[in-house]
């Protein structure tokens, strides 16, 4: 392998990059403590709950109500993986609720509700 003739420096007007390992922005956890499937809907919850103080939770709370978790993954620029743990944590402590999602037990309701509340959504568009 051939060695460069000058050493690397870098440019003094790029940004600094910042490189954080996403476990370390979940304390080492890879799974959310409630079920939250890539499609589930959030809403966000107000009340007397005392908002988080981390700055990755509040980044999730901003843009989570009325977007699925893929969307909110998207919307913060982080892995899927991290924002579900993250947005568990956000459920547990009270600040987001996760709608319910069709199963193989669903309605023919819950599935027309489904149905209605997208287009609904896409109509808003």
């Amino acid at each position: 392998m051939a060695l460069p003739t000058q050493p690397w420096e870098p440019d003094e007007d790029a940004p600094a990059a910042r490189v954080v390992r996403p476990y370390t922005l979940t304390g080492g956890r890879t799974a959310p403590k409630v079920e939250l499937p890539f499609e589930a809907t959030l809403r966000r919850e107000t009340g007397g709950v005392e908002e988080p103080t981390d700055g990755n939770l509040k980044q999730i709370l901003e843009v989570c109500d009325k977007r699925s978790v893929a969307e909110v993954s998207a919307h913060v620029h982080m892995p899927i993986g991290v924002v579900r743990v993250l947005l568990g944590d956000l459920v547990e402590q009270g600040h987001v609720r996760v709608q319910a999602t069709l199963t193989a037990e669903s309605s023919q309701d819950e599935r027309r509700e489904l149905i209605e509340r997208t287009l609904r959504g896409l109509r808003t568009l």
